[in-house]
């Protein structure tokens, strides 16, 4: 009997991955390829989505070809991808009418202060689950149709469409301009703040406030189910299964049951709290979103807390500063030390995101003396991840009520022990990485898994996952933390004031 196999592709901020899983979720093969980042201006981000499109059916064809010879199949294709950029092309020619701004750029700063300033702004929190914020794909949109040349008129006229870089994608793997499927996942619809957050549909009054054509949108569709056939692999495949890349995160850890929750900490960090089928409003600056769907059932909710910062403020003190010259040397040094020294560093790079949402936020390293060495700013650099860790979870317990359990952590920084430690200890709750690191990756073929019957059911998914590494919190720690937490709290003040006008 052959086996099944799932491809999953995760579309990233900085690269492409393909990866086949078996059904005990183990890789099978992978192939990845980085695509370039553009800055054309200070906070402009971009993507070509035409190179990343080619470097999807490059690293797709490649896995293809390595389980080729395996005794198996690849039944099915599920899709994780950056969630914000946006990306619009033309309908009959497949070609972007500009790069991909990237959910980094800050170019809609201006748009966003005055879209919030108008007296019918509340509506988009009450609909769509999230204030007004430069973060989501919906004023990225509205730039491109105010600032591309005739993008608007070809808009209203049915010429372009829209969509997050999973719908890019399976337009093009479904046929692009001939015949390819507009869908988008709720996931990723629900991080536009063009969707009623209650009924996943796009809302009419939301597409007015942004002066936005209903034409250019994707079909809303459940995570898990078919949404098309990828004929432009070989052998064609069916797309199963699509989530936006940190509700991947979250399925791949299995986290299916309310206040179960999970943190990814890559480029930045992301931690989301699943919180059942019901939509839990934030009032302290956490994001209420979607967690996933299954098709034919109710939809899931989640809260989550995005910080843009993490692992590239220890790119910084590599490529900016010098003092190490890899990523894992900032452990080594960082424990040269016993402590921060008194210094604090707030990487607020282009302001601060979750759950302070202050976009003049600006970096600061506070409390320098002479007693502070480079150990002790590679010790306070990672010491920030924790510390907006805390800041994230805290203000989820006020919203939801729900207290962690444990946290599970995945990304490349879970290989840094002296981080995940102080994330147990400032949290004083046990934070556990799985054996499958790649839990992005996984909860895409998860999906697609579940839709075509590789999997039963997601008990099946929990029987696969497995504890590789725990920390646990040490008391006498997390008590002298607690008490140090107020004096980051006046380091996040004084970034906030810093670059306020």
């Amino acid at each position: 009997m052959t086996d099944r196999y799932v491809l999953a592709v995760d579309q990233g901020t900085t690269s492409t991955r393909s990866i086949v899983f078996d059904r005990s979720g183990r890789m099978v093969a992978v192939r990845q390829r980085e695509h370039r980042q553009h800055f054309p201006r200070p906070g402009w981000v971009e993507h070509d989505p035409m190179e990343i499109w080619a470097n999807t059916q490059r690293t797709a064809a490649q896995v293809l070809r390595d389980v080729a010879a395996a005794d198996g199949d690849v039944v099915a294709l599920g899709i994780a991808n950056q969630r914000e950029t946006t990306v619009v092309w033309d309908r009959a020619t497949g070609r972007p009418v500009g790069r991909a701004l990237v959910w980094q750029d800050t170019r809609t700063a201006e748009l966003v202060t005055e879209l919030s300033a108008r007296p019918d702004a509340a509506i988009v929190a009450e609909r769509a689950g999230m204030d007004i914020a430069g973060y989501f794909a919906g004023p990225r949109l509205r730039w491109i149709l105010d600032h591309v040349p005739r993008a608007r008129e070809r808009a209203e006229a049915g010429e372009l469409l829209f969509g997050t870089m999973e719908t890019w994608l399976i337009w093009n793997l479904t046929g692009g301009p001939e015949g390819g499927v507009h869908v988008t996942d709720v996931t990723n619809a629900s991080r536009t703040l063009l969707m009623d957050v209650r009924t996943c549909r796009w809302d009419a009054d939301l597409l007015a406030f942004f002066d936005v054509p209903a034409v250019m949108l994707p079909e809303i569709r459940p995570s898990v189910g078919v949404l098309g056939t990828a004929t432009a692999l070989s052998p064609a495949i069916p797309i199963a299964g699509a989530l936006g890349d940190q509700q991947a995160a979250l399925f791949g850890q299995v986290c299916f049951a309310p206040g179960d929750a999970k943190c990814t900490y890559g480029t930045g960090s992301f931690l989301l709290q699943n919180t059942g089928t019901e939509l839990v409003r934030s009032r302290s600056g956490s994001i209420s979103t979607v967690a996933y769907q299954l098709a034919g059932e109710p939809v899931r909710y989640a809260l989550e807390g995005s910080v843009a910062v993490a692992g590239a403020l220890v790119q910084w003190l590599r490529d900016g500063l010098g003092l190490i010259a890899t990523a894992p040397e900032v452990e080594t040094l960082a424990r040269t030390v016993r402590d921060n020294g008194g210094c604090y560093v707030v990487p607020a790079f282009s302001g601060l995101l979750a759950p302070h949402w202050r976009g003049e936020a600006r970096g600061l390293v506070a409390g320098l003396t002479g007693y502070v060495t480079k150990g002790h700013l590679a010790r306070a650099a990672l010491e920030a991840t924790g510390w907006q860790t805390r800041d994230v979870v805290q203000a989820m317990e006020a919203d939801s009520g729900l207290s962690l359990a444990a946290l599970r952590v995945d990304g490349g920084m879970t290989t840094n022990n002296l981080l995940m430690q102080f994330v147990a200890d400032v949290l004083d709750t046990p934070v556990v990485r799985p054996m499958v690191g790649e839990t992005v990756s996984l909860g895409a073929a998860y999906a697609a898994g579940l839709a075509v019957g590789v999997w039963s059911d997601v008990e099946a998914l929990k029987r696969n996952w497995h504890r590789s590494a725990q920390w646990t919190p040490v008391p006498a720690r997390a008590r002298a933390l607690s008490a140090e937490y107020p004096r980051w709290e006046r380091a996040v003040q004084l970034s906030i004031a810093w670059g306020a006008p």
